[in-house]
């Protein structure tokens, strides 16, 4: 006897067997036990999920001479054996992607005129019906409408916005859900204990999300793993090889480097995934997956059955949730998310994900805000280590005149011919607290103000000034506006409960006077002193 597919072989036979659709299956069997069986039904939903299972379970227990109490078809009686088998004339399965002409629906139109030879309905299931041409539509429509009295026509597709609405009003639709892992972890458990097959619970839950919701894509790939790895016991590893998919290992490892800005070492990692074989479009949305399951790890708690993870890789999320903030997580997701739909269409695919990661890992190339903010991470963790010099090149000017406005204070600090004048106590409070003002300014002015850096003041003219110094035009231009003024001193003041005894004025560096700022071993030890809430 030839060998038969598992999605074939396990075929859900009676409403009980169908998982994942409950909402559906309890309607139907309400409806057959209660005599009200309608005569048009639209079955949508994505692939796999059960559509055309459930259209051949509903007709045969519309005919079944023997049915159960709820509904379901004894698969025993001589209408059903034969619907099983196919020979039955009272249902008809037809295929709308290569019968999708006007002639097919005539013949339709034609037949439905006769009575059901054995049972009580002529059952026409319409399958990818979304395939049907305009004409085919136009004709199927009245009868689709007003069947006789012993017609029952069911479309399946999984392009529901493809049909038409006239059809659509005339139909009673139900919509087919994506069956969750753990629903399609626990069907495989069960087939694999019928077919003798041993296997590690990690390998069938890791099929079990790589199905997507489909149950059909699962048993598939089960099938294909189980063939692979003949006689032996399927392991997570083994799943892996067969199906290409990364682990998750080097997922967490290739993020690590990434937020480090590790260019080297990503771009060996990502050629490691290439050379074992798997597909580029597959590892970027496999990784894109994993920064998700990361982000949701950031926003709440007790995600397991959301995450559908494993306690040691969720520990391991946790771990890399506080390496790195929800703003620069959204950036990597809407970067990688980017790069997928340019791979449908490109060529050169492993040019551009190569392009990607350094993207990622070199936030300074990335114009917009979140590019900024990640720049910004990456200069405060190196003032917080004490390395002043840029990881490589193209970074900005005004970081960089920061950072050596910053050494060459400290430079000062171990002179001793060095010159240290008091700051104004104001000005003190203000830099103390500057992470935590700028941290509630909106996010433009947010982005401005923790690259200049904290107000300086000028002591040779005693005016009761503030300054802050950029020599960036846009910066310039946004901090200008009054409006913007007016909120950062309305925020000073809250911050430091106290009204600002100075004026602020916007300078670039071509202002002629020489300002200064409190000395870096003042403001550390202010920081220290007050604790301060982050960005």
């Amino acid at each position: 006897m030839n060998y038969v597919a598992l999605y074939r072989k396990f075929r859900p036979a009676t409403f009980e067997e169908v998982r994942g659709q409950e909402h559906i299956v309890t309607t139907l069997k309400n409806q057959l036990r209660a005599g009200r069986i309608g005569h048009a039904y639209l079955f949508c939903g994505t692939r796999g999920t059960g559509k055309t299972t459930v259209a051949k379970i509903l007709a045969r227990a519309v005919n079944c001479e023997h049915p159960a109490d709820d509904g379901s078809p004894c698969n025993t009686c001589a209408s059903c054996r034969d619907i099983l088998a196919g020979t039955s004339t009272n249902v008809l399965e037809i295929d709308a992607a290569s019968n999708n002409g006007v002639d097919n629906i005539r013949e339709i139109r034609e037949e439905v005129v006769y009575r059901p030879t054995r049972g009580r309905y002529k059952v026409y299931i319409i399958d990818e019906a979304h395939m049907l041409s305009p004409g085919a539509w136009n004709a199927l429509l009245k009868t689709l409408e007003e069947p006789p009295e012993y017609v029952i026509f069911i479309l399946a597709t999984t392009e529901v916005a493809k049909i038409p609405v006239t059809i659509l009003s005339r139909c009673q639709r139900y919509n087919f859900r994506r069956i969750t892992s753990a629903t399609i972890a626990s069907r495989m458990q069960e087939l694999l204990r019928e077919e003798q097959v041993e296997a590690e619970e990690t390998a069938v839950r890791y099929i079990a999300r790589a199905a997507d919701g489909s149950m059909r894509d699962a048993l598939s790939l089960l099938d294909q793993c189980i063939a692979f790895y003949l006689g032996e016991k399927l392991t997570y590893g083994k799943v892996l090889d067969v199906l290409g998919r990364v682990d998750t290992d080097l997922f967490s490892s290739l993020l690590r480097r990434i937020i480090v800005g590790d260019v080297s070492g990503t771009i060996h990692a990502f050629q490691d995934v290439v050379r074992a074989g798997s597909e580029v479009g597959q590892f970027v949305s496999e990784f894109t997956w994993y920064l998700r399951n990361l982000l949701l790890v950031q926003s709440s708690e007790d995600l397991e059955d959301t995450l559908d993870i494993s306690a040691e890789n969720l520990q391991q999320l946790k771990e890399e949730s506080a390496m790195v903030s929800t703003e620069v997580l959204m950036r990597y997701i809407r970067v990688l998310s980017e790069l997928s739909g340019q791979l449908r269409f490109a060529t050169g695919k492993q040019i551009l994900v190569e392009t990607a990661l350094i993207r990622l890992c070199r936030p300074q190339t990335d114009p917009d805000l979140s590019g900024i903010l990640d720049r910004l991470r990456v200069l405060e963790k190196k003032m917080e280590e004490g390395s002043f010099v840029p990881a490589g090149a193209g970074v900005q000017s005004v970081p960089v005149q920061r950072m050596e406005n910053a050494s060459e204070g400290i430079k000062e600090k171990e002179s001793a011919a060095a010159v240290k004048k008091a700051a104004p106590e104001d000005l003190k409070l203000i830099t103390a607290h500057w992470r935590q003002i700028v941290g509630q300014t909106e996010y433009r002015m947010r982005a401005v103000l923790s690259i200049i850096g904290p107000p300086r003041y000028d002591s040779s003219t005693g005016e009761a000034k503030l300054y802050l110094e950029t020599s960036d035009p846009i910066s310039l231009n946004l901090l200008k506006r009054n409006e913007q003024m007016e909120e950062l001193k309305r925020i000073i003041s809250e911050t430091i409960q106290k009204n600002l005894a100075y004026e602020i004025e916007i300078v670039g560096p071509s202002h002629g006077k020489q300002l200064e700022a409190i000395p870096l071993e003042e403001r550390l030890a202010s920081e220290i002193a007050m604790p301060v809430e982050e960005m």
